[in-house]
């Protein structure tokens, strides 16, 4: 199949499918499909700029969304052991419904003149009515916050006494039974009025209103992690100077911090050089297999020691990725795991260099022009020079008559040839800017061997750099 006719890189059509974004790797492509849909781990080994994270990328966006919010309750009977709750949007809309119909909403001029004052809706002077959010009376410019004289004239302090939210009163019924009716002014500024039966109803819903939000319902499906810590891989207790002491600190399940296998849960947890992780293997190893993992202060002299949050979900999709010379540092049980409930996809660093693969190099170079969005396309001539170079760094890199998938290097060259084209202030990338974008971007061992000829020579002319200018001074 021959390459299609165009004149620069805006002509190539770039697939929607992310999978088909992917250049080079239709073995680890057609695998890496049955991941999502059968819920499998995968295991990526190869040289670096190969696909590895274009894969792990594309696994998760053909997952559904997510379906459920994971939050950490207050505990008051034991703070230290927060309670996690798992809560679907049917719940949620549930709960917001049941707490809207407790109380009835009524106006300042239906409550009794003294709950409106407390309640920052009328004037203590002239008994005018306004918004709360006011502080002053609009009608006689008096405080309407309870401010009391004190020192020198025209200073006020507040009186906290009128900073309520909510005020009790009494009403007696026909039959002389007394009933307690509480107004409360809502955060949209409105007034509800409950009953003492109602009012109970709506302290059980702010118990649990006493929450954390760990994992969010709406959150992306794709997460990737570094693993250079255990706080951002597993989870944390945040510090607090002041203790267990609930009137000074903050409370213990506020300072919760989930981990990246957390955060991954319906989604797929993406790391790449898995071996840096060194010994926290085994923690993603049991987060795999339990499908829940325990988020507990890590510093153990931290008062964040003391929390402990157990049962918080962790269902992900593995994807780790590693160069091979790396493959014997990851931890066995866990290389076990993923071929036990997965796949290990080995990709490929070159290609045959056919018409077919050709037109792959095509659209990978369109693919990145239009994610880099700050370069303009390339014509034919530019393309063509890309391509060769993709020979080149096949048979220099891997001693193969083919076309590299090494695009990494590809991609450097693309962007510093689009670079050198804006400078120039030009519309389209020639073939003059990618011969200097390869002549720049080569590596500085390369650009070391043709100026000094070995880098033994390029130590003695340093070495003798040194010499020359030290010379002097202390001569």
């Amino acid at each position: 199949m021959a390459v299609p006719e165009y004149k620069t890189t805006k002509d190539i059509v770039i697939p929607k499918d992310p999978f088909e974004r992917i250049i080079g790797q239709p073995q680890a492509v057609a695998i890496a499909k049955m991941v999502p849909y059968q819920r499998r781990h995968l295991l990526l080994v190869g040289p670096p700029g190969t696909g590895k994270s274009m894969i792990a990328q594309a696994i998760a966006s053909v997952l559904p969304t997510p379906d459920f919010e994971v939050s950490v309750l207050d505990n008051p009977e034991n703070p230290e052991r927060p309670i996690v709750e798992i809560r679907d949007e049917s719940q949620m809309k549930k709960e917001k419904k049941e707490e809207r119909k407790i109380g009835v909403e009524v106006t300042p001029l239906d409550v009794p003149t003294f709950v409106a004052e407390r309640l920052g809706f009328r004037c203590r002077r002239c008994a005018a009515l306004s918004p709360f959010t006011e502080a002053i009376c609009p009608q006689c410019g008096a405080s309407k916050r309870g401010f009391e004289r004190f020192g020198m004239p025209g200073q006020m302090a507040p009186n906290p006494e009128n900073e309520k939210m909510r005020v009790a009163t009494t009403r007696r019924s026909l039959d002389g039974k007394e009933d307690v009716i509480i107004y409360e002014r809502g955060s949209d500024g409105k007034i509800i009025m409950l009953r003492q039966e109602e009012m109970k109803k709506l302290e059980e819903i702010s118990k649990k209103s006493k929450r954390k939000v760990l994992v969010p319902l709406k959150r992306s499906t794709f997460v990737q992690a570094s693993g250079g810590s255990e706080t951002e891989l597993l989870g944390d207790i945040r510090h607090d100077p002041y203790g267990g002491h609930p009137n000074l600190g903050t409370p213990s399940y506020m300072r919760v911090v989930p981990g990246a296998v957390h955060e991954a849960h319906e989604g797929v947890l993406f790391i790449d050089e898995l071996t840096t992780l060194g010994n926290i293997q085994k923690h993603i190893l049991t987060a795999m297999q339990d499908k829940h993992f325990t988020i507990v202060g890590r510093n153990p002299q931290s008062s964040g020691a003391a929390v402990r949050v157990e049962g918080v979900p962790c269902d992900f999709i593995f994807v780790g990725a590693c160069n091979i010379n790396d493959l014997k540092h990851i931890v066995a049980p866990l290389r076990s795991r993923i071929r036990g409930d997965g796949y290990e996809v080995l990709m490929n660093a070159y290609m045959e260099d056919t018409p077919e693969n050709q037109q792959q190099l095509v659209q990978f170079i369109a693919q990145e022009i239009v994610k880099d969005g700050k370069i303009p396309h390339a014509d034919k001539a530019g393309v063509d020079l890309i391509i060769d170079e993709a020979r080149q760094i096949a048979k220099r890199v891997d001693n193969s008559r083919g076309l590299t998938l090494r695009l990494r290097n590809l991609s450097g060259i693309i962007k510093m040839a689009g670079d050198m084209t804006k400078m120039d202030k030009r519309e389209i990338i020639s073939r003059k800017d990618v011969e200097s974008a390869i002549k720049e971007s080569r590596p500085i061992e390369e650009k070391v061997r043709d100026k000094y000829g070995s880098w033994w020579a390029a130590e003695a002319a340093d070495h003798g750099m040194k010499s020359e200018k030290v010379g002097p001074e202390t001569a």
